[in-house]
């Protein structure tokens, strides 16, 4: 495997190769950094602050790093290099389905 991408591309900004595969990683990783958000940044998130968002740094995809939110109590006490591991939540129902990528303490 090559250097992974942050997210899905058609193409290798690299060498401009098309010749692209997916590859299984463990959804393990550290937090890179985080913020706790008081106040909502978006319409739908009403109500639903705060919350810890997580910058979190994949050893097994090249340190890539993926953003996401950190599940369990938006007063945890967060450190950065903690072990975190990948949930993923399914929205079937939505149009077009799609699955959020969230994390966890490990």
């Amino acid at each position: 495997m090559g250097r992974a991408p942050a997210a899905p591309e058609w193409i290798c900004h690299k060498c401009l190769s098309f010749d692209l595969d997916w590859h299984k990683v463990s959804g393990k990783g550290r937090i890179y950094s985080w913020e706790r958000p008081w106040h909502p940044v978006h319409p739908a998130l009403k109500g639903h602050g705060p919350y810890v968002v997580v910058l979190v740094e994949l050893p097994d995809a090249g340190n890539v790093r993926m953003l996401g939110n950190l599940l369990g109590d938006p007063q945890q006490e967060v450190k950065i290099g903690a072990e975190v591991q990948a949930v993923f939540e399914p929205h079937d129902e939505a149009q077009p389905p799609f699955t959020l990528v969230q994390w966890k303490l490990a």
